[in-house]
């Protein structure tokens, strides 16, 4: 199977929200993450995230909702592990769900979610999720006791955290990078589905590559920023070449 691309649009949404906090919905606001969408498509995506906050920073449950009906992608929503983001699932019924930590102080995602912590919670949401009929991914770091706990919730996917190898400079590199390897078989042999996703760009993607059992990568800053130059569709087409070579 081909490694998958999946873009997330929600920087798009960022820049939308620095003119149009209280107007987003405005027939003026842009960009659109809707046409966005449309423009990964063309590109050759093979699905969208879109994350929600509980603080509505970027992306409204308006773009999740149109954006769902209206591309004909597979469809990965990015929630915080509360009652009100489960209410919102239900009603977009999205075919994937990626549960991931949140901080108000937080630019964007920065770690994984703590697994063991928040077990109970989090295998009650795994569970009601998938009762809807929605495939369930844990944001996760490259830690053995968080995978092992993944596992034990019955998730169908995990997303290996990327940030650490994306971030790291010199030997820490190589270091990062046999976490993620060392993940990514623990993932494999407790038949989880292996995502990853964050901070991957065009310069650091050969290296991700090395790591086996990949079914799917998430990015979105790094094709949105790429985007600005060339486009949106041209973006995600040069991400998909660089892929192209992956072998699990």
């Amino acid at each position: 199977m081909p490694l998958l691309l999946g873009v997330n649009l929600d920087h798009v949404a960022t820049l939308r929200q620095a003119r149009y906090a209280r107007m987003s919905a405005s027939p003026h606001a842009e960009p659109s993450p809707l046409e966005a969408g449309h423009d990964a498509l063309a590109g050759g995506a093979d699905s969208l995230t879109v994350h929600v906050r509980s603080d509505r920073r970027h992306m409204q449950q308006a773009d999740a909702m149109r954006i769902r009906a209206e591309v004909p992608l597979p469809f990965n929503f990015e929630m915080g592990v509360t009652e009100e983001m489960v209410g919102m699932a239900l009603k977009l019924k999205p075919d994937f769900v990626c549960l991931v930590p949140e901080s108000r102080l937080e630019i964007t995602t920065e770690g994984g979610l703590d697994v063991l912590a928040g077990f109970d919670k989090i295998r009650m949401v795994v569970a009601r999720l998938q009762d809807a009929g929605i495939k369930v991914s844990l944001f996760v770091d490259p830690d053995s006791k968080q995978i092992e706990a993944a596992g034990k919730t019955c998730a169908d996917m995990l997303e290996l955290h990327t940030g650490g190898f994306a971030n790291a400079v010199g030997d820490a590199v190589e270091t990062e990078l046999a976490r993620l390897i060392a993940a990514a078989k623990e993932g494999h042999a407790s038949a989880l589905q292996v995502n990853a996703g964050h901070g991957i760009n065009y310069s650091n993607i050969t290296r991700l590559l090395t790591i086996p059992h990949l079914a799917e990568l998430n990015i979105g800053h790094t094709i949105v920023s790429r985007a600005m130059r060339v486009g949106m569709s041209v973006a995600v087409r040069e991400m998909k070449d660089l892929m192209a070579c992956y072998s699990a």
